[in-house]
């Protein structure tokens, strides 16, 4: 290959005649920018600056200023495909670059096909799912990104773009294992969204933001590109606090798309085509990306809330309908026999079953009023929640944060005080029914008075538990007393 002569551009085609000619100005403008494309192919660097200086000087003995010849150059070629040169040369020269860009395309296209099925089998609820997510998210996090971050630094040398290409490549590889780890339901997936998310909002997003104002002919659009990275930041903590169930996700999410759809878009768009009368193939590229990007995460952002809602609102009102149920036969059960010499064990029991009851709901009470506050001073007479004659009633569909997970910690973990007192409560209740000798056999109703059975247990992380999940737990056990309440008036009557 040969390398650029400086005194060779200086020549003009013809000495007896004026031409324009390249001054050592020119010369040292068009090196750097051709340098700053990550030209790190030194013999291929120094021809394509040859090449070019070869093109401008043509231009400029057409008539055209170098300032315009230059442009005209650089639109013809298209500096982007300098870029495509470089790895064109690459590959047909370094064996090691080219089995790594082979391996980057075949674990990228391999790896891309297998988490497609694997979605599709997911959804239709066929069988090896899992098997193929898990080969998949493997393939893509352990071989495509690292034969890629290899690619991309051969291509480059460049040390200024290292930690971007390192926060990338840690941004992706755990979202991938994240998300993994996320559907299969195994431990940890939290922590590693989380690192994910560390990763591409404090280092990544940053750093490609940084590069780009680093461009000076672009000066224009440096506001946009801040813009652009304030919104995306927002946008993807939104959607991990969202999957965490965090607060403040919603806001999060919200604050993102709006910087990104109705403020930095319109703006990039206006700046980069205003002048144009033709819709360019990039603009196109763009809108599929904003699609790409933006309405999924708005999708996921609904689907996990209304996923949430169909599965939990239904099934509360469900068991609330059935203690009322239950509730009513057990009232209409003690009316009949009135008049009957039992009447009095009776009324007696089903007074212990109330107390027991008003204990559970006063749980209830300090959950949602927890929840509806403000940190550390809890709401005053809850909307949510009614008294009836049946005991309490709550409005699920009213609740603000019924996904807060702080009452669940604060009331129903072993050791909290609300805990403590609930199981002393129940331990009292099974001494009465023990003590009533009607021969009645307590052991049968051993399980449905454990509330071990239906209380979470010690946990590892605090948000893990959900106040409906709490909600729920402590509506499952009002709805086992008032079914051993049935059971205890019925083996009454019969003795």
């Amino acid at each position: 290959m040969s390398s650029l002569n400086p005194s060779r551009a200086l020549l003009t085609p013809n000495p007896d005649l004026a031409m324009p000619e390249l001054t050592l100005l020119h010369i040292d403008q068009i090196s750097r920018d051709i340098s700053n494309q990550e030209i790190s192919f030194s013999h291929l660097l120094d021809d394509l600056i040859d090449h070019v200086c070869c093109d401008v000087e043509y231009e400029m003995q057409q008539g055209h200023p170098f300032p315009e010849a230059y442009r005209r150059v650089k639109q013809k070629m298209g500096f982007r495909r300098l870029k495509e040169i470089q790895e064109e040369t690459l590959y047909a020269v370094d064996t090691k670059y080219r089995n790594m860009k082979n391996t980057m395309k075949i674990s990228g296209v391999a790896g891309t096909i297998l988490l497609g099925f694997a979605a599709l089998f997911k959804i239709q609820h066929w069988p090896y799912a899992g098997i193929m997510l898990t080969i998949g998210a493997i393939i893509l996090a352990f071989v495509f990104m690292p034969s890629a971050l290899g690619v991309l630094w051969k291509e480059t040398h460049s040390r200024k773009t290292i930690v971007l290409f390192a926060s990338a490549f840690l941004a992706g590889i755990f979202l991938i294992l994240g998300t993994l780890f996320k559907i299969q339901h195994w431990p940890f997936a939290g922590i590693i969204l989380l690192i994910a998310a560390i990763a591409g909002i404090i280092f990544f997003i940053p750093t490609l933001t940084i590069s780009m104002l680093q461009d000076q002919e672009k000066k224009g659009k440096w506001p946009v590109y801040i813009l652009c990275s304030v919104g995306l930041m927002m946008y993807v903590a939104g959607l991990f606090f969202k999957i965490e169930h965090w607060p403040f996700a919603t806001l999060l999410v919200t604050l993102g798309v709006l910087i990104l759809c109705v403020i930095a878009f319109p703006w990039f768009t206006y700046i980069t085509w205003k002048n144009d009368s033709n819709v360019r193939v990039r603009f196109i590229f763009i809108i599929i990306g904003f699609i790409v990007i933006i309405f999924p995460g708005i999708m996921i952002n609904l689907n996990l809330q209304n996923s949430y809602e169909k599965g939990y609102f239904p099934q509360m009102e469900q068991q609330q309908v059935l203690y009322q149920t239950i509730f009513i036969n057990n009232k209409s059960f003690l009316d009949q026999y009135r008049d009957s010499s039992s009447y009095q064990i009776m009324g007696q029991l089903h007074a212990k079953t109330a107390g027991l009851l008003s204990l559970i709901g006063s749980i209830q009470t300090k959950m949602v009023a927890e929840s509806e506050g403000k940190p550390g001073v809890p709401a005053l007479s809850p909307a949510q929640i009614t008294q009836t004659d049946m005991g309490l009633e709550i409005k699920f569909e009213l609740l603000s944060n019924p996904f807060y997970p702080s009452p669940v910690f604060n009331f129903l973990l072993p050791g909290c005080k609300s805990r403590e007192e609930l199981i002393s409560g129940m331990n009292e209740y099974k001494n009465y029914l023990s003590n009533l000798n009607s021969g009645i056999d307590v052991e049968k109703y051993k399980d449905l008075l454990d509330p071990s059975l239906y209380l979470p247990g010690k946990v590892t992380n605090a948000d893990e538990v959900s106040l409906l999940s709490g909600l729920h737990s402590l509506q499952l056990l009002k709805n086992s007393v008032l079914t051993v309440e049935s059971g205890v008036l019925r083996s009454i009557v019969k003795k």
